[in-house]
């Protein structure tokens, strides 16, 4: 036990000491968060360029007035102007495109056109279908000859926010989002997928270092194969607990310094909207004044009920079980490429080997990439208790109340997978491990798990 505690100590010491360690340590989570908000930041934010749009419509102002302008487009309506003589000079005239509109489209949805040089963003589309529809439902009201139509629809305007409430054993009452809980799976599954594929890989390249640079036939006149395979994996997954408990660290750190930025932007917007309306409409009644202030303490109310709701998470039992995943599936998975790397002469021999080791990996995140969805199907269960890629499969279900039966089993199972993997690696180490200069086969490999030496 003491010479794998070396061993440990000196793959756990020369991997952490690395400036690749503290650098990948530090920006790791920072990528992720980008990878996470950049994506929705770029769709909100879209072109910030403004683009003007010539509307021509075919004989008709039925639509005269209703595409209003937004802070994306500036919409000019054109009258007695030939479609097909500004179709080829809109672009001079400073138009971003033009929108055909014929009266058909009361009855024919697609007799709308927009024509331009670019393809359109989807948000300026979907404003432009709104619009129209809006206007097309408010005129066929209009023919049923209803009176103050406008007032009446104005007042029936509703809108409707499911908030979902979970109640445990006990008839305690908390508050979830499937939002958030979505968000969570996305992030417990690739994580899980990036470091145990990552560190499993680790082990491989580093045994196979070892073994390339003869090294190994020193270290193993000293202590056995199966303590030195044992004491690279320990060290190296010692190395990724620590990594990360960095980052959980680092994590609750950028939440607080958000919170409070976002906190002090939306109080200093309300403080600043607040002034600007007081300069700007001295002679408006002070209900106008409200609204830039009802704005901003919205939108507060809307982060704090979305962070509310992410604390409500039982954040105990994700990382409890986000930890025991990770260790266990980073043992099978490490001692399969362990197990690989020792029976190759360079990493060039380890492709006819890594694919049907990866094919289970990747299948574990499209399953949970689609359990987001549907954390309830077979398909989500069996997949979280199949030991290669429950670790996967399993974190991706766990925000959405996992029965504690299914994860008790889960867990079971991938202990007891994880014996006779490590046993049949150890096979396989002991006798690769010192074998140069022959390819070898996976029939090769299950002759090694038969000797009785």
């Amino acid at each position: 036990m003491n010479k794998i505690s070396i061993i440990i100590a000196r793959e756990y010491n020369v991997r952490v000491r690395k400036k690749s360690f503290i650098i990948m340590t530090i920006l790791t989570p920072i990528l992720m968060a980008l990878l996470i908000i950049l994506p929705t930041y770029l769709t909100m934010r879209g072109d910030t360029d403004l683009k003007k749009i010539a509307v021509i419509e075919n004989g008709s102002d039925l639509f005269t007035g209703t595409i209003k302008n937004s802070n994306e487009a500036e919409f000019v309506y054109l009258d007695d102007v030939d479609l097909n003589t500004l179709k080829n000079s809109f672009e001079e005239a400073g138009y971003y495109g033009i929108l055909y509109i014929d009266p058909a489209v009361v009855s024919t949805p697609n007799a709308v056109q927009l024509i331009s040089k670019k393809q359109p963003p989807i948000g300026l589309i979907n404003y432009i279908n709104t619009s129209l529809k809006n206007e097309i439902e408010r005129q066929k009201l209009l023919a049923y000859d209803i009176e103050n139509l406008d007032r009446i629809l104005k007042e029936i305007n509703t809108s409707v926010s499911v908030q979902t409430i979970r109640i445990d054993k006990e008839g305690d009452t908390r508050q979830t989002s499937t939002g958030v809980a979505m968000a969570i799976a996305y992030i417990g599954g690739l994580l899980m997928y990036m470091l145990v594929f990552m560190f499993g890989s680790m082990v491989m390249r580093g045994v196979i270092e070892e073994k390339t640079s003869r090294i190994v036939e020193v270290i193993i006149s000293s202590v056995k194969p199966i303590q030195l395979m044992m004491g690279k994996i320990i060290g190296i997954a010692l190395v990724g607990l620590t990594q990360f408990m960095i980052w959980i660290l680092l994590t609750i750190g950028f939440v607080g310094i958000a919170k409070n930025m976002i906190i002090g932007k939306t109080e200093g917007a309300v403080a600043i909207s607040a002034v600007q309306e007081s300069r700007d409409f001295m002679s408006a009644a002070s209900s106008a004044q409200a609204i830039p202030e009802a704005r901003a303490t919205e939108e507060l109310s809307e982060f704090m009920d979305l962070f509310n709701t992410a604390m409500n998470q039982d954040w105990g039992l994700i990382i409890f079980s986000f930890l025991f995943y990770f260790i266990t599936g980073y043992l099978l998975y490490a001692s399969l490429f362990a197990a690989i790397g020792s029976a190759v002469d360079n990493e060039t021999e380890t492709q006819q080997f890594m694919l049907p080791i990866t094919i289970p990996i990747l299948l574990g995140l499209i399953v949970a990439m689609g359990t987001m969805t549907n954390p309830e199907s077979q398909l989500s269960f069996w997949f979280s208790m199949i030991p290669l890629t429950s670790p996967i499969v399993m974190m991706a279900r766990i925000p959405f109340d996992v029965p504690a039966w299914q994860l008790a089993v889960s867990m079971l199972v991938m202990a007891i997978t994880i014996v006779g993997v490590i046993w049949m690696a150890a096979k396989i180490y002991r006798t690769g491990i010192l074998m140069y200069g022959k390819k070898i086969s996976w029939r090769e490999m299950w002759k090694w798990l038969k000797y009785k030496r």
